[in-house]
């Protein structure tokens, strides 16, 4: 039997307790061999989309899957174990004295010190082989708090890996990054994306220069609702992006990699 799909939103709508409409009957399907990539700018509702993705909320009206389980039916702590997720709000939890091995190596039991679990040889193991994919193989003993913004980051992506996820989900993983540091970010992303045996990937940026080749699909948000979903080669145009956006954009790929500028 095929796996069932990675997220399946119809009408999802997210209400605030202020009344304020957040998402607006958003129809979303993600498939298990999927990479999407969610632009939008700030307020689009980008981050509450990956927040109902990860099970940290339910719709307020509509229906949501997760990983075939239905988000208001289903144990949401049992289900936030089957995904991995690497945001800022990630990193925040992470003490800055814990090594980046014991960064990776918690998440197996989904923890935030290595003292509250015991671990096997194998999960040490497997630690040091995410840090070494991401690139990060030489600061397994360094301090989080020794370490630049962007290997922080990529180790943050290391341990999302680590308790081997049915779904991964970044929100803005390169935000505040200098050039090297997120081209050296994209580089690893990408290398994921084009890997056959990573699990289905949703990636949130308001960046086009931030999206990992190998990303096959782009869901575009405005105001909470959907402009435009679907393939990425077919959603990332000028007009869908300046609709987006509400500007006149240009849009330029090369190598594999977008940009894009305002046209005003």
């Amino acid at each position: 039997m095929p796996p069932p799909p990675a997220v399946v939103a119809r009408g999802a709508t997210l209400v605030a307790p202020t009344g304020t409409t957040i998402l607006d009957r958003v129809d979303w399907h993600v498939g298990p061999e999927d990479r999407w990539v969610v632009v939008g700018a700030n307020g689009s509702g980008k981050t509450s989309l990956l927040r109902l993705a990860g099970a940290q909320a339910r719709p307020t009206a509509g229906v949501v899957e997760v990983l075939g389980c239905r988000l208001g039916r289903t144990d949401l702590r049992r289900l936030r174990e089957r995904i991995g997720v690497a945001s800022a709000a990630v990193t925040d939890q992470l003490r800055p004295g814990l090594t980046a091995h014991d960064a990776v190596v918690t998440a197996r039991h989904g923890a935030l010190e290595p003292w509250w679990h015991e671990y096997t040889a194998s999960d040490h193991a497997r630690a040091d082989e995410l840090l070494a994919a991401m690139g990060c193989a030489a600061l397994g003993g360094r301090s989080l708090g020794t370490l630049s913004q962007g290997e922080r980051q990529r180790v943050v992506v290391a341990r999302a890996l680590m308790p081997q996820p049915e779904l991964l989900l970044m929100d803005e993983p390169a935000a505040g990054l200098d050039l090297p540091s997120r081209e050296a970010l994209v580089a690893r992303l990408a290398g994921l994306a084009r890997d056959p045996a990573s699990p289905p990937m949703v990636l949130v940026t308001h960046h086009l220069e931030e999206v990992p080749p190998g990303t096959t699909h782009a869901l575009l948000l405005r105001g909470g609702g959907v402009v435009a979903a679907g393939p990425v080669d077919a959603v990332l145009t000028p007009a869908t992006l300046s609709e987006a956006y509400g500007i006149p954009v240009h849009v330029a790929r090369r190598a594999g990699r977008w940009t894009a500028w305002s046209a005003g």
